[in-house]
């Protein structure tokens, strides 16, 4: 009997042709058979913790070369940086000039229209004329007779004593620490 129950079991729409091995929910039937009828049991699962899983790479080793040429590609960045600065501080120091230099052009055409006024004959006249001046006539002119040679005496002056000497000395140097100073 217990072989038509097996039989019967196999023949409906969970037959199987050939080897169990293609009954692949087998397992889970027969568990479900030998415990028909059994309350089911609850079982508590642990609960189980994992620690996050930290993925670590291998130290790396960094050359000095690289440290080197970092630094040094740094050092020319600011080396490129300031010279930018100084551009730009004499690009504005330029201006300034060029435009003082326009000053002074337009004041040294000024200047120069003034000097040929002050020294054309006619202004020179008038000036005199305004002044008070005015030609001298024949009998207020003298000649001077330079034929004869010129003579010069030189006198010989006293040697300083050594007290005067360092007297001059020391009121040079003050001087010149007043004069440094001012």
């Amino acid at each position: 009997m217990a072989s038509a129950a097996r039989d019967m079991r196999y023949r409906g729409k969970q037959a199987v042709n050939g080897s169990l091995a293609y009954d692949l929910d087998y397992a889970v039937r027969e568990r479900a058979l030998r415990h028909a009828g059994e309350a089911p049991k609850t079982r508590e699962k642990a609960k189980v913790y994992e620690a996050p899983r930290v993925l670590l790479r291998a130290r790396q080793v960094v050359s000095p070369l690289a440290v080197l040429s970092v630094a040094a590609i740094m050092g020319l960045a600011l080396l490129v940086l300031m010279s930018y600065v100084q551009l730009t501080m004499l690009s504005a120091d330029t201006v300034k000039l060029q435009s003082q230099l326009e000053e002074l052009e337009s004041e040294n055409a000024a200047l120069t229209a003034q000097y040929q006024r002050m020294f054309d004959m006619a202004s020179v006249k008038e000036a005199a004329e305004a002044a008070g001046m005015s030609k001298p006539s024949s009998t207020q002119m003298s000649q001077l007779d330079l034929s004869a040679g010129d003579s010069a005496v030189a006198y010989r002056q006293k040697e300083p004593g050594l007290f005067s000497r360092i007297l001059s000395s020391l009121h040079g140097g003050v001087y010149a620490v007043v004069e440094y100073f001012d």
